[in-house]
């Protein structure tokens, strides 16, 4: 902080102009990066000589910090480096274990497969592959979609082992052909009585020719 004090030396309690001029900043200081303030000071006197004149430069504080693009500010994952250069990049918020692996943050939404569709479509996809399974006991598809619908699959088989009403009704919720659901009903029971799960096995084949995406048979045991 700079402060000049500037003394009034005319008797008729007037500034003199040439000394305030003098204590003025010289145009080539910084500009708007500092903010100045004019303090006057009278004391119990009153007299002209006893008035000063303070012109005081101050730097204001920096409101926001400076942006560092994806670099953490506060990084939880791992102790604090040696000097802040370090921190460079995003990667750094990963932690790196002993065998030379990372661990990653959580990856969310990987509890249902996508199968690259909007919820209600892949729906519709899983109860008609579904469907399919159970009519034909072997089907081709993409392995993707095999496994997709597994579960479905053994849960359709669960509920007609079951046997109930309740449970026919939610299996015609489900499949949409009636017949399949009828039949499936008849012979579960006496196919799977002693098998309790694993009622399906996806056999991996040669990929699809034109996108070469990864193709598999899934059918009943």
């Amino acid at each position: 902080m700079a402060s000049v004090s500037v003394m009034a030396t005319s008797s008729d309690s007037r500034w003199s102009m040439s000394s305030l001029r003098s204590a003025l900043p010289s145009p080539s200081s910084p500009p708007s990066s500092f903010s100045s303030s004019v303090r006057f000071s009278v004391a119990a006197s009153s007299s002209p000589s006893s008035m000063k004149l303070r012109i005081s430069r101050t730097k204001p504080k920096s409101l926001l910090t400076s942006f560092t693009g994806l670099t953490p500010l506060n990084p939880l994952f791992f102790s604090a480096p040696s000097s802040a250069s370090e921190y460079t990049g995003f990667d750094h918020s990963f932690t790196i274990i002993d065998n030379g692996g990372r661990v990653f943050a959580m990856r969310h939404g990987r509890r249902v497969p996508k199968l690259n569709r909007p919820p209600d479509q892949r729906r519709a996809l899983i109860r008609g592959l579904t469907t399919q399974l159970l009519k034909y006991g072997r089907i081709k598809t993409t392995r993707a979609r095999a496994s997709a619908i597994r579960k479905y699959v053994d849960k359709m088989i669960t509920l007609a082992k079951d046997g109930s009403l309740h449970k026919r009704r939610q299996a015609l919720g489900f499949i949409y052909e009636k017949q399949i659901v009828h039949a499936l009903f008849a012979e579960v029971p006496e196919r799977y009585g002693e098998r309790n799960g694993g009622y399906t096995r996806i056999i991996r084949t040669l990929p699809r020719r034109g996108d070469n995406a990864p193709m598999a048979y899934i059918e009943l045991v």
